[in-house]
């Protein structure tokens, strides 16, 4: 017999990623920005690029508050991440 999962027992299993959550307006879900440098082909110059993740959330988390999340089976149409360690809130000087 196949094994169902519960949203508590997601396999998260995949990518990790390290970004500042963008968004908490949605329930249940955070967007992530994650920035990384990615170094020009014919310019050798370092570019920033970031993208914008959704993330399942159970608990609840602060703009800007920097959070660790994984790749897991897709969860909604565009959501397929998991916050899976939320570190300390950034304080905003």
């Amino acid at each position: 017999m196949a094994e169902q999962e519960t949203k508590k027992d997601m396999k998260a299993e995949g990518k990790l990623f390290t970004g500042k959550v963008a968004s908490n307006k949605m329930t249940k879900t955070v967007v992530v920005e994650v920035m990384r440098y990615v170094k020009h082909p014919k310019y050798q110059k370092f570019l920033k690029k970031i993208k914008r993740y959704k993330a399942h959330a159970e608990g609840q988390y602060e703009i800007g508050q920097t959070v660790t999340i994984q790749e897991c089976r897709p969860l909604s149409k565009d959501k397929s991440f998991i916050v899976v360690e939320a570190n300390k809130l950034q304080a905003k000087s």
